[in-house]
């Protein structure tokens, strides 16, 4: 799966996904908020952030040599962080 994971198409979709996703965020950061309008918890926030540093890392090709610092910039954690924010902006819309 991670052989899957080093292409460089993947790599291409992470990298635009992350430029997208911390465009939203920066330009448009409101559904960051729960349903009565006060902001998300700083816990929640610094994952959705390591998700798109993680999505950057992946995106542009570089691999740690550090197994710790591989896996917690990794495909899979970038994704799932940036799954986190689709969930917010979604919820957003649906209310």
């Amino acid at each position: 799966m991670m052989a899957m994971l080093d292409r460089g198409w993947v790599r291409g979709i992470t990298l635009a996904a992350a430029f997208v996703l911390m465009l939203l965020v920066t330009l448009f950061p409101r559904p960051l908020t729960v349903e009565d309008g006060s902001p998300i918890g700083h816990g929640t926030l610094m994952l959705i952030m390591w998700g798109l540093a993680a999505g950057f890392v992946h995106g542009i090709g570089f691999i740690p040599r550090n197994r710790i610092l591989r896996t917690l910039l990794g495909p899979v954690v970038a994704w799932l962080g940036m799954g986190m924010v689709l969930v917010f902006y979604v919820q957003y819309f649906l209310r």
